[in-house]
């Protein structure tokens, strides 16, 4: 087609020669369904596809130019048949070679838009409804059939074309070339949600490819009815109508469908959705990342683990933790990359914690552990998926100490760096004292695999030194049950703690200086034999950022603190060239992690290497703190 002729748009120079062979050149700019009905009636089994493509480009063309929506419906329609009929009739006269099989695929993708356009006009589309479409000669009856394992049809609220927009904010845009019309599906809450669909964000959209098939050997309540004898009608009474199926398929699921025994890519676009999702005012990556910095108790209703596809008991959960000042709208880069590989997408899923990084990351360390047996209760309570016994968590910055602390045995070392006093002399009201065991004493969570540190300050860092933590107690409004509770712990236990105590820490910032007490204990705490370390750290080029810090590092953290080099479980450690801000959308990084992951997927399907089954012996803990016992084969983390 030659869109940009100064007449308008024209058929392809082999659509112009096939008319003057039939000496149909002048019909060209009269009544385009008369010239398609004048070439259909020419047609003979040798010249059937050159036909079917010139009648399916002319409609395409007709189409596009009319103003009359229900004529425009028409010729779509005729288009999108004969360009199907052209791909997959006669599958042995096409050649992938010839430039018109990439022809017959776009004028089908562009009739399939077009034609959903037109009919969206007149009320959304939504799986499990019948439509009706009213053309100047038919009548034609479609379903709308959503194929996805995961979404439902109540799911679907409404869709936008991808194609009416353009991707900011991501790096990269993963589009994959085939058939369908790629969209963006806009989810809605609705009463028959499962228990995991609870954990879906508000207004998320996701990914969708809409194809229309065309079935001649369907039930005739599905065929396109003749309503008219005109001469120019463009289906012919005597050979079977076609049946259409709009379906909407899910590219998570599946990249290709069968049609009449050939496997056929579908036409997707992952990063579209992805980026529609981000840009409503709700997810500004500023607003949320400085309240949960400043005012951690605003962000306490939003705190908690976050789904962006449906769960799949089948596949390994991939956490990602975000750091201070940051939120889960950090790592959609990272997901972007990951999610767009086949190897990656077809064995795990991503979840996104939420958390207030004002406070101090032991207390977001005891939240994570709380919501992850809650997530476990609600989406597997007899825990018959393995899958989530291989989870992987990513945590960038402090984030990968809150995921750290997630893989550890507390033991007593994180209680005496409070105090040397013995748990049960400590004089506190119930609830305190509950929140303190959970926060204080703890046992690896037995389904964490790895761990993948990303710029973490595991030895603190300089940039927490005594000005920004002044600074911070000023600015981070500590909760106020939070700050009373305190004051009336140290009031009822006088000399009970030592100073400077993780109980005394009252920011993120102080829990993160070089002498912070918190953290010696996690380097000292040994972690589940079955879990794997990864460490990625940040070395700034020569700029501004090493001055922060004085030293080599990301800016923030230097190499020395970064380092994980006591870890009797490290299995690898990359020095990548960036700052901390962007060291976990660096690309090194983004392609570390991707190999982390497939290096666990490796190790589970060699021979004989199955999900395996930590079994914990029951014992209770050597600390003073009441702990619950774990029976053997029991994976619940307590």
């Amino acid at each position: 087609m030659d869109a940009l002729s100064p007449m308008g748009a024209r058929p392809s120079a082999r659509t112009e020669q096939l008319l003057r062979q039939l000496d149909l050149l002048g019909e060209l700019s009269g009544d385009r369904p008369a010239l398609i009905a004048a070439i259909d009636k020419l047609s003979t089994p040798m010249t059937r596809q050159a036909h079917r493509y010139a009648m399916a480009e002319l409609a395409y063309l007709g189409a596009s130019e009319q103003r009359d929506p229900a004529r425009a419906t028409e010729l779509y329609g005729t288009s999108l048949r004969n360009a199907y009929a052209y791909l997959f009739d006669d599958a042995a006269a096409v050649s992938e070679f010839d430039p018109h099989f990439r022809g017959a695929c776009d004028l089908y993708n562009q009739s399939l838009e077009g034609l959903l356009r037109l009919v969206s006009k007149e009320g959304q589309l939504r799986p499990g409804e019948r439509r009706t479409l009213k053309t100047a000669h038919h009548v034609c009856s479609f379903n709308v059939v959503l194929r996805s394992s995961g979404w439902h049809d109540e799911d679907l609220d409404r869709f936008e074309f991808v194609s009416d927009y353009q991707v900011n904010g991501l790096r990269n845009h993963f589009h994959s070339y085939g058939l369908g019309v790629p969209l963006i599906a806009l989810r809605r809450r609705h009463d028959t949600e499962d228990p995991a669909e609870a954990y879906m964000p508000e207004r998320l959209s996701f990914p969708l490819t809409a194809f229309l098939r065309v079935n001649t050997e369907s039930a005739p309540e599905d065929r396109v009815r003749n309503v008219s004898h005109n001469e120019h009608d463009l289906v012919n009474p005597a050979e079977p109508a076609p049946a259409f199926v709009l379906e909407l398929h899910d590219p998570l699921d599946r990249q290709t469908i069968s049609i009449r025994d050939r496997v056929v890519p579908l036409e997707s676009d992952l990063s579209t959705p992805l980026a529609y999702y981000l840009n409503q005012p709700a997810l500004r990556k500023d607003e949320i990342s400085t309240l949960g910095l400043l005012r951690p108790d605003s962000v306490k209703k939003l705190q908690g683990l976050y789904m962006l596809e449906p769960y799949d008991p089948h596949k390994m959960p991939v956490l990602m933790v975000h750091g201070l000042w940051s939120s889960p709208v950090t790592w959609m880069e990272m997901f972007n990359d990951l999610r767009s590989d086949p190897n990656v997408r077809d064995h795990y899923q991503f979840w996104f914690y939420l958390y207030p990084s004002g406070q101090p990351f032991q207390a977001s360390a005891a939240q994570l552990r709380q919501d992850l047996d809650r997530l476990r209760a609600d989406l597997d309570p007899q825990r018959r998926a393995p899958a989530l016994d291989q989870m992987v968590l990513v945590g960038h910055s402090m984030g990968g100490l809150v995921s750290r602390m997630q893989s550890v045995d507390s033991k007593r070392l994180f209680w005496e760096a409070n105090t040397e006093r013995p748990f049960e002399s400590l004089i506190a009201d119930q609830e305190t004292k509950g929140t303190l065991a959970s926060t204080y004493f703890f046992r690896p969570n037995p389904s964490v695999r790895r761990v993948v540190t990303i710029g973490s300050p595991h030895r603190g860092s300089k940039f927490a030194n005594g000005l920004t933590t002044w600074l911070g107690r000023k600015l981070i409004a500590a909760p106020m049950r939070a700050m009373q509770g305190r004051q009336q712990l140290f009031a009822q236990n006088p000399g009970y703690f030592r100073l400077h105590s993780p109980v005394s820490l009252r920011t993120s910032i102080d829990s993160l200086a070089p002498d912070s007490t918190l953290l010696p204990p996690l380097l000292d705490a040994p972690p589940g034999p079955w879990v794997s370390y990864h460490n990625i750290m940040g070395d700034a080029p020569e700029s501004g950022w090493r001055t922060l810090i004085g030293s080599e590092g990301d800016g923030v953290v230097a190499l020395d603190s970064a380092r994980l080099d006591g870890s009797p479980q490290l299995d690898s450690q990359l020095v990548v060239p960036s700052d901390h801000l962007t060291l976990h959308r660096h690309p090194q990084s983004i392609l570390e992690v991707r190999r982390i992951l497939l290096e666990q997927v490796s190790e589970l399907q060699s021979p004989g290497y199955g999900y395996p089954r930590v079994q914990l012996a029951t014992q209770h803990f050597d600390g003073d703190a009441p702990r619950t016992a774990v029976a053997p084969a029991d994976r619940h983390a307590h």
